[in-house]
């Protein structure tokens, strides 16, 4: 349960108010159903003012987390990568720099533009430049890359599609001869803009999260000066110059065109993703997680929270909605053969004064269990002991829900209805549908959630043709299709989960080795967490990264985490993921889940 949401965020604060007249759901460009149904709409607001470049970026900033969670990149950045794959990647390079080079030659004979012209000049210089950087490289290695090294696919797809959309052959554009008259030809430098700003945009990102990792006395990395010159104040600057140039030249372009740059920005982020996994590896390396699964000998485990987890709003509040706006106003008569129910105007007091407790409570029961001072060492037993507390807790205010009478008479119909609409955080239902249609990795998702009602979890999977996932939850009670108030109680502390967890584990009847993950966001998760090979999580819970701590758990970001197992793994050490290590990884988003998992 976790009615502390309510008061922590604005959701409470419009569903107290909502007209009652309405449907279950408000309409839809209510600050309810904005947040329920567009999880990005807050993101995207706060950037309108962004540049053209900035937003594309921004908008599609999963696709870069893709890029850097593939095997070539995680190899790089620990140092471990061969040098043998090393001198193939700076080979795909220099093609691709100079279809660069060519590229902004072109855009440059397009624009009419005197000061856009000096900074395509300017920046077909820095590719120079750049090129001189990887011509240094090769020279220390005694390279010849024109007679040891084919260009690979992937690199030709790029360059074809760079060198192609310079030239005003793009998709998309109507009519043949479309871009024919030079003030047609001058939207080709924006255009051509739009399929290298990316790549730039991209590089830079990576240079600058590779050295965020470097040691200040790690001299000895062999690709310290690949890493020194993308994350330096000048290419980062050259990337800032693409994207100013591309705001620039795009300003007095219609919304289709815009269309067609967005189309290009895109196409190209998918081409450099692809670039980055077709580079050549020689080594074993530790993502994605289930690269050399064996459905014959391995198992594959997937659990998730479902609050805030998967979902962008808690489903008490969901339900809490659901109850206000079908209530019966104080003027209304009931009829005699349904369940009796609360006013919606004594419905929204009772919610309010229940979440204001729980809150309360919560917050003390939090300052209750944290040892006097922190550990120095992690320690699961006592965790354990110490959530029991906070699992009384739990009960306890369940109890008080279920007293107070604010779940009786929803109709079931409502709640399908309400877990069909619920908008899923971007990337969830994505990663889950990869994983449980891919019969190569015969794995299994189980969720596991303190939300009283297991039917909003399954309409809100059922809806994304997830009907294949195992749901671990409470459960309401029914007189025909409306609730009693009553709970079904299964999983409503981290106690029980961590049962639940372990109780899956147990009755899988199979003797192939089992490989666990656990994805989740709160406190409640904790003890599933730490039990799991590998604990992922998501968000940024205030209390579950106080607590962890204090009993010695160690919160990693998910990517310097690879990079050092993969260091460790090439040196010799286990690669094997184990639970109860105390180390718990932590992300942003669904997509650092997916790419390492699965990888593209």
């Amino acid at each position: 349960m976790r009615m502390r949401c309510f008061l922590r965020t604005p959701i409470f604060k419009t569903l107290v108010t909502v007209n009652s007249s309405i449907s279950f759901l408000p309409p839809p460009h209510s600050p309810v159903t904005a947040n329920l149904r567009f999880p990005m709409a807050a993101a995207a607001a706060i950037h309108t003012e962004a540049g053209l470049a900035r937003r594309f970026w921004i908008k599609f900033a999963r696709e870069s987390i893709f890029a850097m969670y593939t095997p070539f990149a995680i190899s790089l950045a620990s140092g471990n990568l061969k040098i043998d794959s090393f001198r193939h990647y700076i080979a795909q390079d220099v093609h691709f720099l100079r279809a660069f080079a060519r590229a902004y030659e072109l855009a440059e004979e397009c624009t009419d533009d005197d000061d856009a012209k000096l900074e395509f000049s300017e920046l077909r210089k820095a590719v120079s430049e750049e090129m001189k950087m990887h011509q240094s490289l090769v020279q220390e290695w005694g390279l010849d890359l024109a007679k040891e090294h084919s260009i690979n696919s992937a690199t030709v797809k790029y360059t074809d599609f760079l060198l192609a959309t310079a030239s005003g052959k793009i998709e998309g554009l109507k009519g043949p001869g479309k871009l024919a008259t030079p003030f047609e030809k001058t939207k080709i430098a924006a255009y051509t803009l739009g399929a290298v700003t990316p790549c730039m945009r991209l590089y830079a990102f990576l240079g600058k999260k590779f050295k965020e990792l470097l040691d200040s006395n790690e001299s000895a990395h062999p690709y310290k000066k690949w890493i020194d010159n993308y994350s330096s104040d000048g290419f980062q600057a050259s990337a800032l110059q693409t994207e100013d140039l591309l705001d620039k030249i795009s300003v007095y372009l219609t919304g289709e065109e815009l269309d067609v740059i967005e189309k290009l920005y895109y196409q190209a982020m998918k081409l450099e993703i692809d670039f980055f996994s077709a580079q050549q590896l020689s080594q074993p390396t530790i993502v994605p997680l289930t690269k050399g699964h064996n459905p014959a000998e391995d198992h594959l485990m997937i659990f998730s929270d479902f609050d805030l987890t998967c979902t962008v709003v808690d489903s008490s509040a969901i339900l809490a909605e659901i109850a206000i706006v079908t209530a019966p106003k104080s003027d209304q008569n009931q009829p005699e053969d349904q369940i009796v129910r609360m006013t919606s105007s004594d419905l929204r007091n009772t919610w309010s004064s229940l979440s204001k407790q729980y809150t309360e409570e919560y917050e003390q029961c939090i300052e209750n269990i944290m040892p006097a001072k922190r550990l120095d060492h992690f320690d699961y037993k006592e965790l354990s002991i110490a959530l029991e507390q906070l699992s009384k807790f739990e009960n306890t205010a369940n109890n008080r829900v279920i007293e107070s009478g604010v779940l009786k008479g929803i109709n079931l119909e409502d709640i399908k209805r309400a877990g069909e609409r619920l908008n899923l955080q971007d990337g969830c239902t994505n990663f889950f549908q990869r994983i449980v249609k891919n019969e190569n990795l015969n794995a299994n998702v189980h969720v596991l959630s303190y939300c009283w009602c297991s039917d909003l979890i399954k309409s809100a999977f059922s809806s994304a043709d997830l009907n294949e996932l195992n749901i671990h939850a409470n459960d309401f009670t029914y007189e025909g299709s409306v609730s009693t108030g009553d709970i079904v109680k299964k999983v409503e502390s981290p106690i029980d989960k961590v049962q639940q967890f372990r109780s899956i584990l147990k009755n899988c009847n199979n003797d192939k080795k089992k490989l666990t993950v656990y994805i989740g966001d709160s406190l409640g998760d904790l003890l599933c967490l730490l039990e799991a090979d590998v604990g992922i999580v998501i968000g940024s819970s205030s209390s579950l990264r106080t607590v962890g701590t204090q009993f010695g758990v160690s919160f990693v970001p998910l990517f310097s985490g690879l990079v050092k197992k993969q260091k460790d793994y090439i040196e010799g050490s286990s690669s094997n993921w184990k639970g109860k290590s105390g180390i718990l990884y932590t992300v942003s988003s669904w997509a650092e889940v997916h790419a390492f998992i699965l990888g593209c």
